[in-house]
């Protein structure tokens, strides 16, 4: 016998026994861990002082006497704050079944707009903040909300829409009017902008980064003469040309459904010239 057994005896894992823990001791973990998670602040907090906001002012005085100055503040005219306001309130994300009701989605909606009409410290949560009067975490939670209820799709097909023969009529009359009566089926208008991001994204950032030497989003925007937005697109890259970010639109996409014979859409020069079916782009 070579005694390899014996060494192995006794080496199977035995489970040692648990520390019995008393029930009284298990309460008292529990109670204190349900008061901490009761709570958002584990240390005394250190109440700041904070001024009187500017927010009320703007929604009660000037939306009324200075509509002017209420367009400086919110970047759109009362009577569209309004409307936008009237067409957002019914959408489920601002309504909740907790017994604390949210805050007016009229406060919500000037927030979002004041923060997207400021760019660098003048669009800061904490410049935002003081300018409301709400906390900084309400100001980032009122911005998601706003955005929630536009970015659906039902209300981007309803406030964008192309235009009606008549509308499209009258973009002719008006063209022809201030430019060439010969070009006068070149009733829409398209151009690119560039929207400033924060910080670079952490994600193929290098993407991002414009002619500008700022990382940012292409937005392409098409209009009427008038200035109405029928059409537009998003996500691209500000490294994008715009030539190729305007392939994302439904107009590009559609064309032959939507210009007829020898309608053109008018861009600048960062468009190519090209002729495609019932499709000819003149660049200016």
């Amino acid at each position: 016998d070579s005694g390899v057994e014996g060494d192995f005896e006794g080496s199977d894992d035995e489970e040692e026994p648990r520390p019995r823990l008393s029930l009284r001791y298990m309460r008292f973990v529990r109670m204190h861990i349900e008061e901490m998670y009761s709570s958002r602040y584990e240390m005394p907090r250190n109440r700041a002082h904070r001024g009187p906001s500017y927010l009320p002012h703007v929604l009660n005085v000037l939306k009324h006497e200075r509509p002017d100055e209420f367009r400086k503040e919110l970047r759109v005219s009362p009577r569209t704050f309004d409307r936008l306001v009237e067409r957002l309130i019914q959408d489920p994300v601002f309504s909740n079944s907790s017994q604390n009701e949210q805050m007016p989605v009229e406060d919500q909606v000037a927030i979002t707009l004041f923060r997207f009409g400021h760019f660098g410290n003048g669009a800061s949560i904490t410049r935002v903040s003081r300018w409301a009067g709400y906390a900084t975490g309400t100001v980032a939670l009122a911005t998601r909300r706003v955005m929630t209820a536009v970015l659906r799709q039902d209300f981007m097909r309803s406030v964008v829409r192309l235009p009606t023969a008549a509308e499209k009529r009258e973009a002719k009359k008006w063209v022809a009017k201030h430019s060439v009566p010969g070009w006068r089926n070149g009733w829409c208008l398209v151009d690119g902008t560039l929207v400033p991001l924060y910080d670079r994204p952490f994600w193929y950032g290098q993407s991002y980064f414009d002619r500008k030497k700022n990382y940012s989003l292409n937005i392409q925007i098409v209009s009427l003469p008038n200035l109405r937005i029928i059409d537009f697109s998003y996500g691209d890259t500000g490294a994008i040309h715009d030539s190729m970010a305007f392939q994302e639109t439904r107009l590009y996409r559609e064309r032959e459904d939507i210009l007829d014979d020898g309608e053109f859409i008018w861009g600048d020069s960062a468009y190519t010239v090209r002729t495609h079916g019932h499709y000819l782009h003149i660049q200016f």
